[in-house]
Formats: structure tokens, C-alpha cells, sequence
């Protein structure tokens, strides 16, 4: 009977904990991000001395309840670290990516909030520069978005926005910078930037206008027939 090899496969490694992972997020954070520490700080503290005061002043000699908002201010305290961490850790990341190549497509990628839909990829590059436009569309209408100094990447939103409008007449179309510029919108502001225009779209037409301006293809590229995006309702007076 044959034996057996004493010898096991090697074993993935193993990922590390939850709480270690929260502790190496904290300290990628506090690393690139200086003052992160005491909106940390505060953002524990706060709500426990909250809990500990409420317990005081409302609890009287009534030692349960006074526990029971010291743990209810201590569980605040930690949920609210845990939020403001992550805020904090995604900003320290973008930090790391500014200025970059593709940095722009990265945010579309992950951090993209719902109602928008976006590629990673840009629609137009500049082999010169490297200066990208990138293309959302949601609830706002469609979005250009120039990764590069204004003065390189308007005359290239411009040229896509003449051919957005010819496609989609009726849809607003909104232009935002990511670049060097003072006036420019940061990397890590780039979705609430996106959220802060005007709803002009339904669900249904966002997929509608989406699947028309994908169906240009890359070279702008005449469209298939579907469903006419210029049917798209402009947006109504309020």
C-alpha cells in the first residue's frame, strides 16, 4: 500500500483580522493625513462626554441608567470614529492618486454614488499630455469631466459637449475640472460634486441616454437605432 506524502500544500496566507485591518487603515490615515488624528479624536470623545453628561444630569441616583447612556455615548462614540475613519482613509487615498493618470477613472470606479453611472476609462486622451475627459451620466444630465489643467482640457470638453448635443439636444450637459487649477474640484470631492446638479433625469432616461452615448464608441462613430435619447425630457421649470 502506497504511503502517503507527510508533505502538505502550502497554505494561502492567512488575511489579517478585522481589527488589524481597522488599525492598519488608521495608520495609512494618520500618515498622509495629518490632522486626521483629532477629527478622530473627536469624533470618540464626543459623543461618550455627551452619554456621561446626559447620564448625570438625567439619571440622578439611578445607577443603571447612568451606565446605560455612559455605553450608549460609548458605542456613539465608536460608530462615529468608524464613519469619520473611513471618510478620512478614502480622502488619504485620493491624496496619494492626485494629479496621476486615470485618477479621475479610479474615483468613477469606486466611489461613485448612486443615480450616476460612469467608465474607468476616458472617452478622449491627449497622447501629448495625457490630460482624459471622462463621461457620467445621471440624474444631473451628462457630465464631462476634464483630468488636466483647464486651460488643455476645456477645448476638449468642448469638442465632446458638440457632440453630445448633437446626440442628446434636450439633455443638460455640465462640465467639471480636476486638475492643478485653483477653481479646480478636488479628487475626493469629485462624487458630492456630481450629486450637486440639478435633477433633470429619470431612472429610466439615464439608461437610455447611457446606452446611446456608449453605442458612439470611441471615435464618435454614427449610432445604432434604439430608443431616441432626444426624446429625453429637458428639464421642467419649477
Amino acid at each position: 500500500m502506497a504511503r502517503t506524502s507527510s508533505s502538505s500544500p502550502s497554505k494561502a496566507p492567512k488575511e489579517p483580522g478585522r481589527l488589524k485591518q481597522m488599525y492598519q487603515v488608521f495608520q495609512m490615515t494618520t500618515r498622509y493625513d495629518k490632522r486626521a488624528i483629532w477629527y478622530l479624536l473627536a469624533s470618540f470623545v464626543l459623543p461618550l462626554v455627551a452619554g456621561i453628561g446626559l447620564g448625570v444630569l438625567l439619571s440622578g441616583a439611578n445607577v443603571v441608567g447612568l451606565i446605560l447612556y455612559i455605553v450608549a455615548g460609548l458605542l456613539g462614540g465608536i460608530l462615529l470614529f468608524l464613519i469619520v475613519l473611513g471618510r478620512r482613509a478614502e480622502r488619504a487615498a485620493y491624496s496619494q492618486i492626485a494629479g496621476q493618470p486615470g485618477a479621475v477613472g479610479a474615483v468613477l470606479k469606486s466611489s461613485l454614488r448612486r443615480g450616476w453611472t460612469a467608465s474607468e476609462m476616458p472617452i478622449t486622451v491627449s497622447p501629448k499630455t495625457q490630460d482624459a475627459v471622462y463621461r457620467a451620466v445621471g440624474r444631473g444630465g451628462v457630465a464631462l469631466i476634464g483630468e488636466g489643467p483647464q486651460s488643455r482640457t476645456r477645448p476638449m470638453l468642448e469638442d465632446q459637449r458638440k457632440v453630445v448635443a448633437r446626440i442628446l439636444p434636450n439633455v443638460p450637459i455640465n462640465f467639471v475640472f480636476v486638475g492643478p487649477d485653483e477653481d479646480s474640484t478636488a479628487l475626493h470631492k469629485l462624487p458630492a460634486k456630481l450629486n450637486s446638479f440639478k435633477s433633470a433625469l429619470r431612472k429610466n432616461e439615464v439608461l437610455a441616454v447611457s446606452n446611446r452615448l456608449n453605442s458612439l464608441g470611441k471615435n464618435g462613430l454614427p449610432i445604432p437605432k434604439g430608443m431616441d435619447p432626444m426624446k429625453a425630457r429637458a428639464p421642467r421649470p419649477r
